[in-house]
């Protein structure tokens, strides 16, 4: 019986890893926006939702395979991302940020209601199913398995996308300091725009993840959304690093909550693990006492 308890445990732990590995990859767009442009995107997991319902639409209304489905996906939501931040966040970049807050939670409504307009309520899905994977007596969802590796890839990418090119290295000095930069001939609104696009990508690829484990509705992105922000709080806003921790954090949380009592107090126990963190390092999780 004890090894039995042994082995379902540990199967909880790694699937805590494999969901970790999304969550961070979520927390990941918003994070930069967030450090680099200074507005938190509410709605930033509404994206994701849109991006879902693109793929779906292409392959299965419009027979689209999902080989090109997928990146058509990210590039609509990177298009969109960058009009976000061009029509929505642009003009009230010098508002108060509750303000801000209000603006891009009204896009979350708007983009749930458009959503709810162009294809119902109905749960909808790509018609794939993966098979499960077996390491010995551990038992894997292989789309689990896939998710983790290409939301890892795509993290390390980025992190060398910013600390190897021009561009990154103009994206992470602004981050550190936006009234300077403009005297060193960075063009803010350029990166401004270019990180919005970034973070909408990031959505976009989440969105292909997800898109083969989730049925698609259009308050999906209230099943991550909330979630994804608390991660980034919790990690300290705009801290790559702390949002990467703060994911798997989070998901062992959910995971091995959920096997010793049940799913939803998972989340209990994160959101409490929350409060008490922020109690104790307002912060975040690697901040430094003062």
């Amino acid at each position: 019986m004890d090894q039995i308890f042994d082995i379902f445990l540990l199967e909880a732990v790694l699937n805590g890893v494999l969901l970790g590995g999304l969550l961070a990859l979520l927390s990941l767009g918003l994070n930069l926006i967030f450090g680099v442009i200074d507005v938190v995107w509410i709605c930033y997991a509404e994206l994701m939702m849109i991006g879902m319902y693109c793929i779906w639409w292409l392959h299965v209304q419009m027979g689209v395979t999902l080989w090109l489905a997928f990146p058509a996906g990210v590039l609509a939501v990177a298009v969109l991302g960058a009009a976000l931040h061009q029509f929505v966040i642009r003009p009230v970049l010098g508002a108060e940020p509750i303000n801000q807050l209000l603006v891009t939670g009204g896009v979350l409504f708007f983009l749930q209601a458009i959503a709810t307009v162009a294809f119902g309520v109905e749960f909808r899905n790509l018609g794939v199913r993966l098979p499960g994977v077996s390491i010995g007596e551990l038992n894997f969802s292989l789309a689990k398995l896939i998710t983790f590796a290409i939301a890892i890839a795509s993290i390390g990418a980025t992190y060398l996308f910013l600390s190897r090119t021009y561009i990154g290295t103009a994206i992470r000095a602004i981050s550190q300091d936006r009234a300077i930069m403009p005297l060193m001939g960075v063009n803010p609104s350029r990166i401004y725009l270019l990180t919005s696009a970034m973070g909408g990508a990031m959505a976009g690829l989440a969105a292909c993840l997800l898109v083969l484990q989730y049925d698609i509705h259009p308050a999906i992105g209230l099943s991550f959304g909330p979630i994804t922000f608390l991660i980034c709080v919790l990690g300290g806003l705009g801290n790559l690093i702390g949002g990467f921790v703060a994911a798997f954090v989070f998901a062992q949380f959910i995971s091995v909550g959920g096997f010793f009592f049940q799913l939803e107090w998972g989340y209990v126990l994160a959101f409490a693990f929350f409060i008490v963190m922020m109690f104790w390092k307002p912060e975040g999780l690697l901040s430094r006492r003062r």
